[in-house]
Parts: structure tokens; sequence; C-alpha cells
């Protein structure tokens, strides 16, 4: 039997490689928030993750790039995402500037009843950077619906986090693995995957 070499559908559809044209792009942060950083949920590697996605803010920024900020947020006194407790701020080396439009959402999906797509488009641009936190829900679920949405979506790998996972039977599955599983995914079909802010140059 034959191997076949592996490769992305991606790769043999010919569609582009290269990462959102700066000219082009708008710059989606999702839910950069201190739930991930000091609250329930902290995420594996998540200091690095900000760094990097401070990184690609500040390349934003400097190329012009519109960008929109996503938090999340759930009920008042709730576990998680309390909207009137400081764990649901945006951590402070990401935090936006005037004239950086905040997004409120109460699902996975960023697009879900909210702006988003119409805040986007009125941009004027036609392709997406997308990161934040957690890879395997908000990020894979909005990248998905960005391309539903008729976005091209670069996701910037090292800016994005999650967490160790319960495999639902006795075990646990490590962050390291859902990071690299639903990368891999994304980048199959529906996103170019690049590591950092240096895939611009």
């Amino acid at each position: 039997m034959t191997t076949l070499p592996a490769r992305t559908l991606r790769q043999i559809v010919g569609a582009p490689a290269a990462p959102a044209p700066l000219d082009k792009a708008v710059l989606v942060l999702i839910d950069l928030q201190r739930e991930y950083t000091d609250g329930a949920l902290r995420l594996s590697g998540v200091d690095a993750a900000v760094e990097r996605a401070a990184e690609l803010l500040a390349l934003a920024r400097a190329n012009g790039v519109p960008v929109i900020h996503i938090v999340h947020h759930t009920a008042a006194g709730a576990p998680v995402f309390d909207p009137t407790g400081p764990l649901a701020e945006i951590v402070p080396a990401v935090a936006p500037r005037d004239g950086e439009p905040v997004i409120v959402k109460k699902l996975a999906n960023a697009f879900a009843g909210t702006e988003l797509q119409t805040m986007a488009r009125d941009s004027g641009r036609t392709e997406m950077i997308v990161a934040g936190f957690m890879t395997h829900n908000c990020v894979s679920s909005t990248a998905r619906s960005a391309v539903d949405h008729g976005w091209r979506v670069t996701v910037v790998a090292s800016a994005t986090a999650t967490r160790d996972l319960p495999d639902g039977k006795g075990g646990v599955v490590p962050a390291a693995d859902i990071q690299r599983g639903v990368l891999t995914g994304l980048s199959d079909s529906l996103a170019v995957v690049v590591e950092d802010a240096g895939a611009w140059g």
C-alpha cells in the first residue's frame, strides 16, 4: 500500500498560504480577559500568549489595521465571566485604546447575537486576523463562523491558548495536545495558521 504524503485540503486545492495582508485585514481579539490569567480558567502558557497578542496588537496599530476587541459576559454573580467583577476585564497588556470597539458576546461564536459582522464589514476590509482565548472554544468557533460569513481567516497560534481538559474516560488531555489538534484542524481547510506577528516580517 502506498501512503500519500499528508497535505491539507488548502494545499490540495491551491488556496493561498500567505497570512492576511495588513492593508486588507481587521484584527479580532477574542476574550483576552483576566478570567484566563487570574481566575478559575487560567490557561496553559497564558502569560506568553498574552505577550504574543500584545505584539500582534502593536503590529496592527502601527499599520492602521482596525482592531475589534471581544469580551465574554455571563450573568452577574456567575462563577466565571461575571461582568460586575474584575476578572471580566481585558488584560491590561492588550487593553483597548480610544476608538477601538469592544463587543460583548454571550456565546462562544463572537458573530452570534452581536454586531461583529456589521462592524468588521464597515471597516472596508476583506480578511480577518483572529487571536485570543480559548483556542478550542471561542477562537475555533469564531474562526469557523468567520469563514461562513465570507472572510478569509488567519489565526495567530502563539497568541491563543487553552487548558487541560478531562477526556470523559477518567483521563486528561493535555493543553498542548488540544492546542495542536485544534490549530491543525483549522489549518486543513478553514484558515491560514501562522505562529506569531513575525509572519508579517
